[in-house]
């Protein structure tokens, strides 16, 4: 099933440095400028591995951020034991279903200071495709709760400079007394460019420090 879009950074990044660290205020896409002062919603970036759990109707099966991606043994257990048969198939039905929840894993042995988050290797979902359709966070949130699984958190909303200042400040991250990685935005209304592609953006602590 589908993998997870490519996350566009809010700003360019400078070609005289190797791209290391970022133009400010010159944005990536035309639509985040044209959408700069309006509402957008803020979750936390967890330092981990882009993870799919798909369910089409009878089975389901997990990938990674490629089809060719491995899953980490210890984390692909606890997906097996999350994810059973019984539970999806009561939450999204047995026919003709095509749904995607997106997430990350977690924990010790998952990228350098994973053991922050977990001394396990966990999954926190953070996007639902279903039929083609991406949820809205409430919904999305809805089926955390319906599959006790948990959700990324939100840690704020606001115009994009709000975004920029509480990465460049830095945050403390809901998991416990580290910094987060980052900061993903949506705009409060899911949207999309002309060509389809959805607006969202990402912005990490790291972008300021070179």
């Amino acid at each position: 099933m589908k993998e997870y879009h490519k996350i566009q950074t809010v700003y360019l990044r400078d070609p005289d440095n190797n791209y290391k660290t970022l133009l400010e205020g010159q944005y990536a896409l035309p639509e985040f400028e044209f959408l700069a002062r309006c509402n957008w919603v803020f979750t936390e970036k967890v330092d981990g591995t882009n993870i799919r759990v798909m369910w089409d109707g009878a089975a389901v099966t997990f990938g990674g951020k490629t089809d060719r991606a491995q899953i980490p043994a210890k984390l692909a257990q606890h997906l097996q034991e999350t994810f059973v048969h019984d539970a999806m198939a009561g939450k999204f039905g047995v026919k003709d279903a095509s749904v995607c929840l997106y997430g990350e894993g977690h924990g010790a042995g998952i990228q350098r200071g994973g053991g922050n988050y977990a001394t396990d290797q966990q999954f926190v979902l953070f996007d639902v495709l279903i039929d083609g359709c991406w949820l809205k966070r409430e919904d999305v949130a809805d089926i955390a709760e319906a599959l006790e699984i948990p959700v990324v958190p939100v840690v704020g909303t606001g115009v994009l400079d709000v975004l920029v200042s509480r990465c460049r400040d830095g945050f403390e991250s809901a998991w416990g007394p580290f910094a987060a990685e980052g900061i993903v935005a949506r705009p409060s209304i899911e949207l999309r460019t002309r060509s389809g592609h959805r607006i969202i953006t990402k912005l990490k602590a790291k972008d300021f420090r070179g």
